[in-house]
C-alpha cells in the first residue's frame, strides 16, 4: 500500500470521531481523547512504514468495531 494521503488520514479521524459518538457500552469520552491523542502525538511522523502501520490500525478498528 502507498502511503495514505492527507485527505485520506483527515477522512478517518472524521470517521473514528463519528465511531466514537455513535458507541454504547464504553466510554465515549475516554475512546474520543484517546483517538485525538494518538493522531496529535502522531501527526509528524515521517517513516512511511510506520504512518502505514497506524493508518491500517484505524482502519481496522473501524472495520472490526473494537480496539487491536
Amino acid at each position: 500500500m502507498v502511503n495514505p494521503s492527507r485527505q485520506q488520514v483527515l477522512k478517518l479521524y472524521k470517521h473514528l470521531i463519528r465511531y466514537g459518538h455513535q458507541l454504547k457500552y464504553t466510554d465515549k469520552n475516554y475512546f474520543l481523547s484517546r483517538i485525538r491523542d494518538e493522531f496529535r502525538e502522531n501527526k509528524d511522523l515521517k517513516d512511511p512504514k510506520e504512518i502505514e502501520f497506524f493508518f491500517k490500525r484505524g482502519e481496522t478498528l473501524l472495520r472490526n468495531g473494537r480496539v487491536i
